[in-house]
């Protein structure tokens, strides 16, 4: 028993800090996402620029570059919730059609095909495809965080299992196990926010809901 606390300890102690703080920034983060708290985007703005130099140093380029895009979103995402929607009293919880989920779907196949097969043969990517996939799917599903619309959680359980494949590849513990715990946040999410909507279209008065 004392050998494995130890070995745990050890473990735990060689870790890179600023992977950890990353990770606990992270997962505030998430909460408040779905608690529709506006705090949320300041720790997603830290988070993301720490895992921007993370990334970069163990090769996942598309990954570095994808939390750049992150932390414009966090800024974008603020405004969003503070100034967004026909009010500019922030964005409320919505749907989008089947059509323009898989018209983005097909675009993201395609730009996943193309900076897969660039990076494969002009860069020295770890697993250029997985990791092209979920940059980009991650690119529009952080757009739809920030817009509010209800299915990002279900394109996150998508975007959060491939990940935790890829970073164990990459022996990142701490981002595989925070990535872990997003899967079943997200599911959290999903069923949290499909509440709101539903307590919203409740209100909605005969004109509104037409």
């Amino acid at each position: 028993m004392n050998t494995t606390w130890q070995t745990l300890q050890n473990w735990i102690a060689g870790q890179n800090g600023w992977e950890w703080l990353a990770m606990a920034l992270a997962i505030a983060y998430l909460w408040l996402i779905i608690k529709e708290r506006i705090e949320a985007w300041y720790c997603a703005f830290l988070s993301t620029a720490i895992y921007t130099a993370i990334f970069w140093q163990v090769s996942l380029l598309m990954e570095s570059l994808l939390n750049i895009y992150y932390m414009a979103m966090a800024i974008y995402g603020w405004w969003q919730w503070r100034h967004g929607g026909q009010d500019e009293q922030g964005v409320a919880v919505h749907t989008w059609p089947w059509q323009r989920h898989l018209a983005w779907l097909l675009l993201i196949a395609a730009v996943t095909t193309i900076s897969g097969w660039w990076l494969s043969n002009n860069t020295e990517a770890a697993r250029p495809y997985v990791d092209s996939f979920t940059t980009w799917a991650a690119v529009f599903t952080t757009y739809l965080v920030a817009q509010k619309v209800l299915a990002n959680w279900l394109y996150w359980i998508v975007i959060n299992s491939v990940s935790v494949w890829l970073y164990l590849d990459r022996d990142l513990y701490p981002t595989s196990i925070l990535f872990i715990w997003y899967i079943g946040m997200s599911v959290v999410g999903y069923y949290r926010w499909r509440s709101v909507l539903a307590q919203q279209n409740q209100y909605k008065t005969p004109m509104e809901a037409a």
